[in-house]
């Protein structure tokens, strides 16, 4: 049973609290004066507020971002550190007590009123507000006061924080997981010879030696099948492939979690990245990789109550999404956007290579719309009339110029599935030509130029990525290429750089060589998010030939808990690391080109480092995907809980096309799952000085970064229309 509102504010603070309350008095003697001689709340907000906005004053572009006169990323960096804490604070103030509802406490109300709760404390000793509130308050106190000023890292600091982190290309750590590759092959013959394990493809003949056992299974290694037929599905097995590795509490969540119907799903290959035997010069490198593997307890409590965070694959046929968008199925495309819609197939193509903690369709899995009975995803009979009806939407639609087909994951349709897929992509484009030869200027329809494939593969199961794939890659676009489609892209998701393997990296190499450009988007996860950690990933995945594309927020709610990064990190992270590799505009219209080479990725990318003296190219863009609207970093602290989880606004990305209903949509509002002193005493318990990210706490705003021309579509010679197919506003 939920406790209501009033009742919080009767409720004593703790010991801890108070003294946190003393501190940020004694700190700010007009601060004190203001909540002791305020006989109301409405007092206190009012002399906070003139206290404040007076000292903002000061600063006319500062006081104009407030008022949101101006907005956009130059206004954005006209402002100091202590216009960040003065806007936080008013923002405070001008939301007194609103009302939010709250997804990470199963839609319970959440109000927030810091101004009212430090005069409850002050006049009461009451108002329930916990240390972590207070914590907050102070710092951003005292970043107004000017106690706190912001240090910007040098280069080579963020180098040296580089530094710490390994890759799977180091000798090594090749070694390593050579030995844990060893130990899972022998288990494997184990369940084999025993009978526990069956199969048809993958058994040894009448005589074979154990010598001659192990090196059928290194070949066997090298196919794809073998990693899918003997992937873990359970937590008993995934405490034998780790070494029995995993501690009791561990398994007890893991047990919780297979009760709860949690699905369990990860490939040999990829179990054989995690340390069992923690490496003296590794510490703590493979953890981004171990917590994709293994549940948290956060995520088993709330299996079974997660609800959808993209709100626009929530589709009822006949019904326009939630970004506006009438659709022809309710599974198999999403979209969001004018120019770019998602074609999910009904093939392999809606399974992964394995089962990532922090999914963004865990929902569905919840649901049982997504799993992983692979024999069952085989398409059906229906599958060709259902595409067919499918690719049509983009034919006839005015603005869709982009197709991303993803799922699940691209690659694990069967080359044959994946050879139809695109010659029906093909075919459709050529129609889209054909039908804009009748059509006057200003009245044609987008063609299109851009073909993506969205997949984990490369990093779950680099297998996958065989000539015969290559062929039918390079092949398409071939023939692609003469009917205007000027891109051929591969969307991945590397996460670390221990995921950067031998095995990998030939993957990519291949993939290059079929002439697609393969560009990365990192999950920004807590362990992903320590101090020099995606930079080093950008660094390496440079080396192999990736551009790196976006760095995501982690999406949903409390499901998600442990592995989400606040944003104030992901703003952190942007303007204090990966600034290092920020490219200067004169090598803009150089590296618009790559695209169009991917065969010479690396080669492009290394001279183009050493001409601009960067250790990698930050082509990628900070951002959370917002429920409907899409991805942003533009936001404003305007709110805090009780328990010091910030309540962000957050606005459009203004630098792209969006869906017309936008202008009638309301802000998003996101309550992060975790308060900034509870992700910092996680970063501890990884092994991290927390005192090395102390300014993450005056990260209360930001600005989506500008989209390099690189990711631009293309012009066409001629006029597209202005009108909207498919639009049911």
């Amino acid at each position: 049973m939920s406790v209501i509102p009033h009742q919080l504010d009767k409720i004593a603070i703790t010991v801890r609290s108070h003294r946190l309350l003393d501190r940020l008095l004694n700190e700010n003697p007009t601060l004190k004066e203001i909540m002791v001689n305020a006989k109301n709340e409405t007092e206190a907000l009012v002399g906070v507020r003139n206290w404040v906005l007076a000292e903002l004053r000061n600063n006319p572009d500062a006081y104009s971002y407030y008022k949101r006169e101006v907005q956009g990323r130059k206004a954005f960096e006209k402002l100091s550190w202590k216009d960040y804490a003065a806007i936080r604070i008013l923002d405070y103030v001008d939301n007194a007590g609103r009302e939010f509802v709250d997804q990470n406490l199963r839609g319970e109300l959440a109000i927030s009123n810091p101004i009212h709760l430090i005069w409850l404390g002050v006049t009461y000793g009451a108002g329930g507000a916990k240390p972590s509130f207070f914590e907050d308050m102070l710092q951003v106190f005292r970043q107004f006061s000017g106690q706190n000023d912001r240090e910007i890292p040098s280069k080579e600091k963020v180098e040296t924080w580089m530094d710490r982190w390994c890759s799977g290309l180091d000798p090594r750590i090749i070694k390593l997981r050579e030995e844990n590759r060893e130990r899972i092959l022998k288990l494997i013959i184990s369940k084999i010879d025993s009978g526990e394990i069956k199969d048809k493809k993958f058994f040894f003949t009448t005589g074979m030696s154990q010598e001659q056992k192990y090196f059928r299974c290194l070949e066997w290694w090298d196919d794809k099948l073998f990693h899918l037929r003997f992937a873990v599905r359970s937590p008993e097995l995934l405490n034998e492939f780790l070494g029995n590795s995993l501690d009791p509490d561990t398994m007890k969540v893991l047990y919780e979690a297979k009760k709860k119907g949690i699905t369990f799903f990860i490939n040999p290959y990829y179990l054989s990245l995690i340390h069992v035997r923690v490496p003296y010069f590794a510490i703590g490198a493979d953890l981004a990789i171990r917590y994709y593997v293994v549940y948290s307890q956060q995520l088993v409590d709330e299996y079974g109550h997660i609800v959808a965070w993209e709100k626009e694959d929530q589709v009822e046929p006949g019904k326009p999404n939630a970004a506006g968008w009438l659709l022809p199925s309710t599974h198999n495309i999403h979209r969001r956007y004018p120019e770019v819609a998602i074609l999910i197939p009904d093939t392999m193509g809606r399974a992964c290579g394995g089962l990532c903690a922090s999914c963004q369709r865990m929902y569905d899995f919840q649901s049982g719309h997504l799993n992983f009975n692979l024999d069952k995803l085989q398409p059906r009979e229906t599958w060709d009339k259902k595409l067919t009806r499918l690719i049509k939407y983009f034919e006839d639609d005015s603005q869709l110029r982009d197709i991303l087909i993803t799922g699940g994951d691209a690659l694990m349709s069967s080359d044959k599935s994946l050879a139809k897929i695109l010659d029906k992509v093909y075919d459709m484009a050529v129609r889209k030509v054909e039908g804009n030869k009748s059509r006057p200027d200003g009245e044609k329809y987008a063609e299109m130029l851009r073909v993506r494939l969205g997949t984990r593969l490369p990093i779950y199961l680099p297998q996958r990525i065989t000539p015969g794939l290559v062929e039918i890659l390079s092949a398409f676009k071939e023939k692609a290429s003469t009917i205007g489609i000027k891109q051929f892209i591969i969307q991945t998701h590397f996460e670390s750089p221990m995921e950067v393997t031998p095995e990998a990296g030939k993957a990519i190499s291949m993939l290059n060589s079929a002439g697609w450009t393969v560009t990365n988007q990192l999950v920004f996860t807590a362990a992903a998010s320590r101090r020099g950690h995606s930079s080093k990933l950008r660094a390496i995945l440079n080396d192999i030939g990736v551009l790196n594309y976006y760095t995501f927020s982690v999406k949903g709610y409390m499901e998600n808990n442990f592995n989400f990064a606040t944003n104030e990190r992901a703003v952190q992270e942007q303007i204090e690391e990966k600034v290092i590799g920020k490219i200067p505009e004169k090598y803009y219209e150089e590296i618009k080109s790559f695209p169009e080479e991917a065969e010479n990725l690396v080669e492009n990318i290394k001279a183009l480092k050493a001409e601009a003296n960067l250790p990698f190219l930050a082509t990628d863009r900070n951002v959370l995907n917002l429920p409907g609207v899409g991805k942003s970093l533009s936001f404003r602290t305007i709110g805090i809980t009780r328990y010091g989880r910030r309540i962000l606004e957050f606005e459009y990305d203004a630098t792209r096309k969006h869906s017309p209903i936008l202008h009638d949509m309301d802000k998003v509002i996101i309550i992060e799952s975790k308060s900034i002193r509870e992700y910092l005493q996680q970063l501890e318990e990884l092994g991290e000085d927390s005192s090395e990210y102390k300014s993450i706490w005056g990260y209360s705003m930001g600005e989506t970064e500008p989209r390099l021309p690189i990711y631009d579509y293309p012009e066409y010679d001629f006029e597209v229309s202005g009108k909207y197919s498919n639009l049911g506003v």
